[in-house]
């Protein structure tokens, strides 16, 4: 449909007072596809400075919302298409679960010859309940030789939080050493669910050195094959 010149100058009157394509249709009957087809490129312009930013701080919710849907959504096609790939891992060979082993304590476990069998650190409870299901997975262990240490901040609740570890790592509570609480100003943030710095200890130096061995046996070998 063709409109006059007059028409199209009242429907941008309207514009510039800051109408929007919805008021624009109640009174002229103009659909929004040839008011935008018109206007779209200068938004701005025909909006005014402020009712442009109004207009902004309307749309911005919308827009961040589908920007979190389309990101989360990506992330859940990655995270389906990896479990079916680990599917395909020997994940129940015990060689394979020792690599794993190695490189999880070559990265966060304590190699300092001066400490007495093995100590890994984390914050990361699934990094924990990982390194302790793999230690037992791959070797036969004196359960009473596991020792835990956590370092806490003045928010954390002790008996809770030793509670949550205790359970996570399979070790009773008779076990843990005395709570380090860590100094730490009341007015900084902090992150919710965290639950303190914890080390599992396990006295046997001599596993501890077969999984460095085993560490530095795969990055010798896995350099035999760099891609160039």
């Amino acid at each position: 449909m063709k409109y006059s010149k007059d028409i199209k100058n009242k429907a941008e009157k309207l514009r510039k007072t800051g109408k929007s394509y919805k008021e624009i249709w109640d009174i002229m009957k103009i659909p929004k596809s040839t008011l935008s087809s018109w206007f779209g490129e200068n938004l701005g312009v025909f909006l005014g400075s402020e009712k442009h930013l109004e207009h902004l701080a309307r749309i911005r919710p919308f827009a961040n919302k589908m920007k979190t849907k389309i990101r989360l959504d990506g992330l859940e096609k990655v995270r389906i298409a990896m479990e079916k790939e680990v599917l395909t891992y020997p994940l129940k060979m015990i060689s394979f679960q020792k690599s794993l082993l190695a490189m999880l304590y070559w990265t966060e476990g304590s190699k300092h010859e001066k400490v007495s069998g093995l100590k890994f650190t984390n914050t990361d409870p699934k990094l924990i309940d990982l390194f302790a299901t793999l230690l037992r997975n791959c070797y036969k262990l004196d359960e009473t030789k596991f020792r835990i240490f956590l370092q806490l901040h003045y928010y954390h609740p002790i008996r809770k939080t030793k509670n949550f570890w205790s359970k996570l790592v399979r070790v009773p509570e008779s076990q843990f050493h005395a709570v380090i609480m860590k100094k730490r100003s009341h007015k900084k943030h902090f992150r919710h669910n965290y639950m303190g710095i914890c080390s599992v200890c396990y006295s046997n130096s001599e596993i501890r050195k077969e999984i460095l061995a085993i560490g530095y046996a795969i990055q010798k070998q896995i350099g035999k094959y760099r891609v160039l």
